[in-house]
């Protein structure tokens, strides 16, 4: 039976320890919420994949098995060339989670926190984190934003200013989020405290997030039907922002296709076909053909399941899109600074 190894660079032993310890308190910190709300609750279970059958790496992701969420999962990964002279990447190690709860009035949270080390030596460090109600909260989002301020510091408003640029979606004039922060290629020069920074930063998030996931499943409002129709509505448009500009989701199915159902994650459970069809003619050329490329894929009704098959069949056509229309890339999501993150995997 192959096993997953990990990269023997001191660095990227330290970073791994701090994803592993920041997923495992997320896990552990969700679950106990999920213990409290619900006497059924169901524990999170752990998928692994594998990079070259273990030789370069892989992870391990925690699913939701709970009726509390719509989708939940929590990934760590750590890939790495060490023995391959021809990709510029030495080790790439991320948490990268998605939270979407069933609970209409409940936000959903994406958190990516990474280390990338390149033979060169240069290394630097990816913070993201951002809130995204489908029923919008002031109060949640002056929390959230006031965590990840906190955790920060100084450099909180360069983070959120590259934030709202990166989840902002052209085609409908609009953020993904209402409240959003990215750092790329951060590297202080300070070795120890960029780990500390990392460290705080996600235990920040995380906190603020739970306070917030109990907090809205116990009011006593019923939710409407109205407010599921706003959480399906909101579900479509991430799909959207996900499948055509977040360029982390865009890279990982381009550099490989070991791990597309634990890539696509971030894709909620349900979506409204129908209104995904009527934002083909507002998405700039040629991403029409993209966007029609998955409605051909997505079943026919209105409400459609976006099951594990169906990913797969998402992540294929993504990867037949950007080799018919390579230069497309260049209408993803950035912030400040274009990571490099194909090319570090040597891919063309």
């Amino acid at each position: 039976m192959s096993q997953r190894k990990t990269a023997s660079n001191p660095k990227a032993n330290t970073a791994r320890e701090i994803i592993e310890g920041l997923q495992r308190y997320f896990v552990s910190e969700l679950s106990l919420q999920g213990e409290r709300l619900s006497t059924d609750f169901a524990a999170f279970k752990p998928v692994e994949w594998l990079r070259d059958e273990g030789l370069h790496g892989g992870g391990v992701r925690y699913m939701a098995q709970d009726a509390l969420f719509n989708r939940a999962s929590v990934n760590m990964s750590q890939v790495f060339y060490e023995d391959l002279d021809d990709k510029p990447l030495n080790s790439a190690t991320a948490i990268s989670t998605i939270i979407h709860p069933e609970h209409a009035r409940t936000p959903s949270i994406h958190m990516h926190i990474s280390w990338t080390e390149l033979k060169s030596g240069e290394g630097y460090w990816r913070l993201m984190a951002d809130l995204n109600p489908a029923i919008g909260n002031e109060n949640d989002k002056q929390l959230f934003a006031q965590a990840l301020q906190n955790a920060s510091g100084s450099l909180y408003a360069e983070g959120s200013n590259q934030g709202d640029r990166y989840f902002y979606i052209p085609a409908l004039e609009r953020h993904r989020g209402v409240t959003h922060f990215y750092l790329e290629q951060f590297d202080s020069g300070d070795w120890q405290s960029d780990c500390e920074l990392a460290q705080r930063f996600g235990r920040a998030a995380i906190d603020a997030y739970c306070t917030l996931f109990y907090s809205a499943q116990q009011e006593s409002a019923p939710i409407t039907a109205e407010e599921k129709q706003q959480q399906l509505d909101y579900h479509t448009l991430y799909f959207l922002q996900v499948l055509t500009l977040d360029r982390g989701t865009t890279s990982g199915l381009l550099s490989h296709s070991h791990n597309d159902v634990g890539t696509l994650g971030s894709i909620p459970k349900h979506i409204n076909r129908d209104l995904l069809a009527s934002w083909v003619d507002k998405v700039p050329a040629p991403q029409e053909s993209l966007l029609n490329a998955f409605l051909t894929i997505l079943p026919t009704q209105s409400v459609v399941e976006v099951d594990d098959e169906v990913k797969l069949q998402l992540a294929n056509a993504v990867r037949v899109f950007y080799k018919q229309f390579p230069a497309a890339i260049d209408l993803q999501a950035r912030g400040n600074i274009v990571p490099p993150t194909m090319q570090n995997h040597g891919v063309k």
